[in-house]
């Protein structure tokens, strides 16, 4: 895995990983089943002197939900 810095006036590094089909565990109300899902992994590093922990953690909710509701019409 590369090495990262953050040089100011920058607070974060946001990574994104390329979306691929893997297979994962999900609960049905018939039981677990094994099928493919497509899965990307998000992975940042922040300044701890600007931006801690919580923040952060918000951050990265807030765009998972963006993602996982995707609309085509919203504007940003």
């Amino acid at each position: 895995m590369p090495a990262w810095i953050i040089n100011q006036p920058q607070l974060a590094i946001l990574a994104l990983g390329a979306i691929r089909k893997v297979p994962a565990v999900l609960e049905t109300e018939h039981g677990d089943v094994i099928a493919v899902r497509q899965q990307m992994v998000v992975s940042h590093s922040y300044d701890h002197r600007v931006i801690n922990g919580a923040m952060g953690g918000m951050f990265l909710l807030r765009l998972k939900e963006r993602i996982e509701n995707w609309d085509d019409k919203q504007t940003i």
